[in-house]
């Protein structure tokens, strides 16, 4: 048998899916601006690092979901062509490297932070869970998508050892929920008209029911940090009122985002929508920039 390409095996770990883990950043950037807690480029490099394993952690689980999904994804009319699915890697390869990768992640983790490795471990416990069960329940399986999210949160704040808002992880669940939902919009509306056997729980979703859950979590994403800035303990932690003043992109990146998924039918691939839209990859760079300017008055 021929080895796969250094090529096929990079797109088996799927990195553009990497972008997720820029939540392991989120506990940083919020504690530099607070006046209560210490924050240096060490602590910047330890952050650093927790996100190179969960980059490492997370394709493992991409590839062990692709291996038990092998036979759904060949009726798939899109994910019929991942290495996989489609036979250009091996599932005995694959799983190999799956191994290897885990190996690496959680013994990384241990060797950086004990807290860390926690939460890299009850990650992979949570998503193993999901490839071999929880993601065929519907409802639960969003649950179980969010909680990755809030974990690699966590993970940002227990290796530089600062408190985490409880106000951010809970925006990052609300958000996390937003996302997910979108995309089972997508796969219910659109993938599921191009034929073929999807995803396990789909057939338990309704589009009108995803459409007022994608409204109620919208907005509630939206009171939640318009709250969580207002905050008199937010107010005191960062010295200002003036984070009030970051809402309208947090506004405009919530609209922009359902208008790509109901006006030109987008959502099923958050993480590339988040790296070649220009209007949200510009809203981005304004949020952050006024959050510097803001910090630093």
């Amino acid at each position: 048998m021929t080895a796969p390409s250094p090529l096929v095996i990079l797109r088996a770990l799927r990195p553009k899916q990497w972008t997720k883990n820029a939540v392991v950043f989120a506990a940083f950037f919020f504690a530099v601006g607070d006046r209560q807690q210490e924050i240096g480029w060490s602590s910047f490099r330890l952050v650093v690092e927790a996100a190179f394993l969960f980059c490492l952690t997370s394709s493992a689980i991409y590839l062990i979901n692709d291996i038990k999904d092998r036979p759904w994804d060949r009726e798939h009319p899109t994910k019929k062509h991942r290495p996989i699915a489609s036979g250009a890697l091996s599932a005995g390869v694959a799983g190999l490297i799956a191994a290897a990768l885990l190996v690496v992640g959680l013994g990384g983790a241990a060797w950086v932070s004990r807290d860390l490795a926690i939460v890299l471990g009850s990650y992979v416990i949570l998503q193993v869970a999901y490839t071999f069960g929880l993601k065929r329940i519907a409802l639960v399986d969003l649950f179980v998508i969010a909680g990755g999210f809030v974990l690699r949160a966590l993970a940002g704040a227990v290796v530089i050892r600062v408190a985490i808002s409880p106000w951010l992880l809970l925006c990052t669940l609300l958000l996390a929920l937003f996302l997910a939902l979108c995309k089972r919009r997508h796969e219910k509306v659109v993938v599921a008209d191009l034929g073929g056997n999807t995803r396990p729980s789909l057939g338990a979703y309704d589009q009108r029911l995803l459409d007022q859950l994608i409204a109620m979590v919208s907005a509630s994403c939206l009171v939640c940090y318009a709250l969580y800035t207002l905050w008199p303990e937010t107010v005191d932690k960062f010295g200002t009122t003036r984070l009030g003043f970051t809402i309208p992109f947090v506004i405009f990146g919530l609209f922009r985002y359902l208008d790509l998924v109901y006006r030109h039918e987008k959502g099923g691939r958050p993480e590339q929508i988040l790296l070649t839209d220009i209007p949200l990859l510009v809203n981005i760079a304004l949020y952050g920039l006024t959050v510097l300017l803001v910090l630093s008055v």
